[in-house]
């Protein structure tokens, strides 16, 4: 469906979940960015969960730029790669210092370890900057090519087709509302298509009615 104009199609959807705020249960950036950068190839609710007893422990980068690994693993040895992830986490600590550092660009935020362009995009559209990138997360790789927005399993490149056919203005919201999208209905098993605003464009609900 190369002739379906995205920009106009996509605004029921983008103005469904406009504003709506991430699953992760963040209190401030500090806590995003730490939750971001945990829940990488593991689950939202289960990062919601341990978060409490972390953030008691770790209230603030300061407090977690003078961790070691050793007081962090308890914490967080039920999370996926929470090798890596542990190493990251005191390694930005250690670059940031203090919650009021917090980079919110792009180029800033995908410098630090741990962050590639979907977090940095996650964070900014969270602490409402201006979008530099579309956020595409395991939902929307699954969902837009579903739908024919994009195709292939590559992020970057799913990424950069959605940049391609969407105004810079709703990059901000677009990947967060696939996202909400595939989290609620275009699941990966028996997606509830009826009840989906995108049906009418959507290729794969178009190829199989």
């Amino acid at each position: 469906m190369a002739s379906t104009n995205w920009q106009k199609e996509i605004q029921p959807l983008i103005k469904k979940y406009k504003g709506k705020k991430h699953p992760l249960a963040y209190h401030s950036p500090y806590e995003l960015m730490v939750m971001v950068v945990l829940s990488a190839q593991d689950s939202d609710r289960h990062i919601n969960q341990l978060a409490p007893a972390f953030f008691s422990a770790f209230p603030n980068m300061e407090a977690l730029a003078g961790a070691n690994a050793e007081v962090l693993y308890p914490l967080i040895n039920s999370v996926r790669n929470f090798g890596n992830k542990t190493k990251w986490l005191l390694s930005l600590a250690s670059i940031i210092k203090e919650d009021k550092k917090i980079p919110m660009t792009m180029e800033e935020l995908t410098a630090l370890p741990g962050i590639g362009r979907k977090s940095a995009n996650v964070i900014m559209r969270e602490l409402g900057q201006k979008a530099e990138g579309i956020i595409v997360d395991l939902h929307v790789v699954r969902v837009a090519p579903r739908l024919g927005l994009a195709s292939g399993t590559d992020p970057k490149k799913i990424e950069k087709q959605m940049m391609d056919v969407l105004d810079s203005k709703d990059w901000g919201e677009v990947g967060m509302a696939i996202s909400f999208l595939g989290r609620e209905i275009c699941r990966p098993t028996n997606p509830k298509c009826s009840d989906c605003e995108m049906s009418n464009v959507c290729a794969f609900y178009n190829a199989n009615k």
